[in-house]
């Protein structure tokens, strides 16, 4: 009898598609899904360096499951992204299949972290604000 016998351990299958979606979902699998990272090994370099949090809790495990109703926190680029997942997708999709598969919590998330700001004198407009 093979190692993969009925009962052996490790003999569960993948759900398959007319099952229900599971309820969680591994991290770096779930940011390759979502378009925030291009591979698992990018999604792992995003929680090695310490950028993301779940639920406020910096994330230790690239293995650490994901549920419906989490909240993500992580900089991407020169932003800080906050997501609420509102469903698990089952595989990598379009743009916007990904994006009905969250919610943006932080609706400023295109203005950048560290913009530079002007010194005085070199913007008429606000100076002229001041003055008034």
């Amino acid at each position: 009898m093979s190692a993969k016998a009925a009962g052996a351990p490790g003999s569960e299958r993948c759900a398959a598609a007319g099952d229900p979606a599971p309820d969680t979902m591994r991290l770096d699998r779930l940011l390759v899904y979502l378009r925030f990272a291009r591979t698992r090994s990018a999604a792992c370099r995003l929680v090695q360096n310490g950028a993301l949090r779940r639920n406020r809790i910096r994330v230790q495990r690239t293995s650490e499951k994901i549920a419906i109703g989490d909240v993500l926190t992580f900089a991407l680029g020169n932003t800080v992204r906050v997501i609420e997942i509102v469903a698990l997708p089952e595989r990598r999709g379009s743009p916007a299949r990904a994006r009905s598969h969250y919610r943006d919590l932080d609706h400023e998330a295109e203005l950048p972290l560290a913009a530079p700001r002007k010194a005085p004198g070199t913007d008429p407009i606000s100076d002229m604000k001041d003055r008034q």
